[in-house]
This record gives structure tokens, C-alpha cells and sequence, in this order.
């Protein structure tokens, strides 16, 4: 994995979290960290107010409130540079020598999109800028990106971990296969305890799917573990896991969706 590792950076204490998960991947495969903070058209964009003001009002409120605007603007962008700079001073501070900072303006995903063409990984965060006055809610960005990236998603948890453990919900799907593929030929995963969890009917075929699972990974020097939870009405899910990272496949082009850090090993990462 040498392709950039694209870091997602906005105003939250998150912020710290991605810089650190960023750095920490980029020691583990020596990629370059490319850090971005997007502005929003309703950040930079003026207001129309030609039809918000009635019969009478005068010319001054109406230049008064363009100049405000204008302000509102330039403060964003200074807000966003200050956001990027703070972002590569952490993680030059880190260790990582390769990076880069962007500002852009536009749509998130558009920008993503773009920005990702490059890119081995997405970080981002697991909750917006609003996320101490939502503590039960995920970013209202995160599902749109994990979505419509074609690259693997890594979501941080609000503080750093380093991963040592890795758990794979493996369904022996097409898309779970290509997961399992592209961790097998990554170094990231290098040395990391890692575990195929099935949960389903036990039988001979998720037993072999599993264990085929569980050859690619020693073909590329990755040992894991396997497990094969059968459910039934008296247990409806797996034990909790003591992993600090999850994988989970979809239909990306490497199989991941996405990969979760968590700040815990007490209980499943939310």
C-alpha cells in the first residue's frame, strides 16, 4: 500500500483522532498523508437578499448585510486554513514527513471523489462537528461517504488507539472475499491479531468458506483465527468482541466498505 491516505478534518476534537489514526497507518505502510477540510457552498457562497427585503427598506441594510456576508466567508476560509495547518503540524509532530494540506470549497463527496483517485484510504471521522450535542448519532457524512467511496473507509473513534486486534464480520460473500483479498496484500494488517467471525447456520460450506478465508490471509503472512457462531432463538448475537478495529464488506472494488477503530475493548465498536 503506497498509494496517500486521504484524512478528513473538520472543526470537532475528532479531528485529533483521524490525524492519529492517519499517522499511525501511514507508519505502518509508509504512505503519504494528504489532508482535507471542505467548505460547504452555504459557507462560502453569498445570499441572495434582493428578495428578502421588503418595500421601504433602505439601501444601507441592504449593503450592510452583503458586507456581513462577505465577512462570514473570509472567516470560514481562515477558520478552514487554521483547521488544515493545526491537522499537519499533528501529524508532522507524529512522525509522518510526507504531507500535504488542501482546502477546497464545493460539495464533500464531489471533492472526495476526486481526491480519493490517488488514494488507498479514506479516515474519517465517526461523528460531525456537532458531536457533543449528538452523542447517540453518527455523522451525517459518514454513511454518505462509506457509500459512495470506492476505497476503504477507516471511521475513528473519538480518541486514538493503536490497533492490535482485528475482527472481520465474513459472510463468504463476493464482496468479503475481495475484502480478505486485499487485506492479505496489505501491509497494514501486518503482525495484527485477526479474527473471520461467521455468525449463521453451522454447516460444512461457512466452515470451508471460512477456513479458505483464513488460507488467503497465511498466503499473504497474515495469521488469523476463526470462528463460527451458529444463532438461535435463545442467542441472537455473538459474544461481545475485544477488537479495537472491525472490518466490514460491501460492494466496494476492494470488498470494505468499511474498517472502524474503536476506543474500547470492552464492548463491540458503535
Amino acid at each position: 500500500m503506497t498509494d496517500k491516505i486521504i484524512a478528513l478534518v473538520h472543526g470537532s476534537i475528532y479531528s485529533k483522532s483521524v490525524c492519529e489514526n492517519a499517522a499511525w497507518i501511514s507508519g505502518r505502510t509508509g504512505a503519504p498523508v494528504e489532508i482535507l477540510h471542505v467548505l460547504g457552498r452555504r459557507e462560502t457562497a453569498a445570499s441572495d437578499l434582493s428578495g428578502s427585503i421588503g418595500l421601504g427598506a433602505r439601501s444601507e441594510l441592504l449593503a450592510e448585510l452583503s458586507t456581513l456576508d462577505e465577512h462570514r466567508a473570509k472567516l470560514a476560509q481562515r477558520r478552514g486554513r487554521a483547521i488544515v495547518e493545526d491537522a499537519e503540524a499533528a501529524l508532522r509532530a507524529a512522525g509522518v514527513t510526507a504531507v500535504t494540506a488542501r482546502l477546497r470549497n464545493g460539495d464533500l463527496l464531489e471533492t472526495v471523489a476526486e481526491a480519493e483517485a490517488g488514494a488507498s484510504v479514506v479516515v474519517v471521522v465517526k461523528r460531525g462537528e456537532a458531536a457533543d450535542f449528538a452523542k447517540l448519532h453518527l455523522g451525517s457524512n459518514l454513511e454518505r461517504i462509506a457509500r459512495s467511496s470506492k476505497k476503504p473507509v477507516f471511521v475513528t473513534a473519538r480518541s486514538f488507539r493503536e490497533i492490535a486486534k482485528v475482527l472481520v464480520a465474513y459472510d463468504g460473500g463476493p464482496s468479503a472475499m475481495k475484502a480478505v483479498d486485499h487485506m492479505a496484500r496489505s501491509p497494514l494488517f501486518a503482525g495484527l491479531d485477526i479474527r473471520l467471525l461467521t455468525v449463521g447456520p453451522e454447516n460444512v460450506e461457512a466452515r470451508r468458506a471460512l477456513e479458505g478465508a483464513q488460507a488467503t490471509l497465511k498466503a499473504g503472512g497474515h495469521q488469523a483465527s476463526i470462528e463460527l457462531v451458529a444463532v438461535s432463538p435463545k442467542r441472537s448475537s455473538p459474544k461481545p468482541s475485544s477488537a479495537t478495529a472491525s472490518i466490514f464488506s460491501s460492494w466496494a472494488p476492494t470488498g470494505i466498505r468499511a474498517f472502524e477503530a474503536s476506543s474500547s475493548a470492552q464492548r463491540p465498536p458503535r
